[in-house]
């Protein structure tokens, strides 16, 4: 078991935002994390790569790739998040380097010291993404699917077991957001587990995976259920309130 939590409460800022999680997650499984803003989606991200600690007082057990979490000495944090590929909404790329030096700046300081076996490793993940072309670009002058492609290509460097996928397709277009995901879904078929935070109801039905729902401060497997069609009722309306909300954030901020 790669992710194996029991009975965790997951707080932020002392508050807390998910009770008694049971989740796991193993190889080559692709798993969605679906729910409002705020539901607790990207919390319980954090605590998987160690953003956020877990209170191990009230916590029955909380493994991540055998290590366990109650609590983790922040000197091993390094090493564990070194076995997982991590991607943002925003990409959070280096603005003012090239995107091979963008995942040079990575390698170095994930411990790689031999200039053949980085520039290897590099034209490896740029080529798995379809980007071995714009290695040279900087990334304004990359889309915002390529950004979140060569993001990819970043969280795969060190050959990860877990990729932890925070709304990766949140800031995409349709299109761009169902190649993401397909990319994503390869990686996973080649054993790396996946787990992902999303509102876009329309690629889960595109691209199935395992299905857990925050609602409330729960967090549920909904996967059997998932084609239920009350359910999908609901979850698109939440979906649409969230596209509702954001587009209202971005009219006030231009006004």
């Amino acid at each position: 078991m790669l992710i194996n939590y029991k009975n965790v409460n997951i707080y932020q800022d002392e508050k807390l935002i998910l009770k008694d999680v049971t989740f796991t997650a193993d190889e080559g499984q692709f798993i969605y994390l679906i729910g409002r803003v705020g539901s607790g989606k990207s919390s319980l991200l954090k605590t998987i790569y160690c953003e956020l600690d877990i209170d191990k007082s009230d916590a029955e057990q909380a493994e991540v790739l055998g290590v366990s979490l109650l609590p983790i000495k922040r000197s091993k944090v390094p090493a564990l998040r070194k076995q997982m590929g991590i991607i943002f909404q925003d990409f959070q790329l280096l603005h003012d380097r090239t995107v091979l030096k963008n995942l040079k700046f990575v390698l170095k300081a994930t411990g790689w010291k031999k200039k053949s076996e980085i520039n290897e490793r590099i034209d490896e993940v740029l080529t798995l993404v379809g980007m071995a072309d714009k290695k040279d670009k900087l990334p304004h002058e990359l889309s915002g699917g390529e950004q979140q492609r060569i993001a990819i290509a970043r969280a795969l460097l060190n050959k990860p077991k877990i990729i932890i996928a925070d709304e990766p397709t949140g800031n995409l277009d349709p299109e761009t957001a169902a190649a993401i995901v397909t990319l994503l879904q390869k990686i996973c078929h080649e054993g790396t587990a996946v787990v992902m935070s999303t509102h876009n109801v329309h690629l889960l039905q595109q691209f199935p995976g395992i299905v857990y729902r925050c609602k409330e401060g729960v967090i549920s497997n909904v996967t059997d259920e998932f084609h239920d069609a009350e359910l999908l009722k609901e979850l698109e309306s939440e979906a649409q309130d969230e596209n509702t909300t954001a587009t209202e954030d971005t009219t006030e901020n231009e006004q």
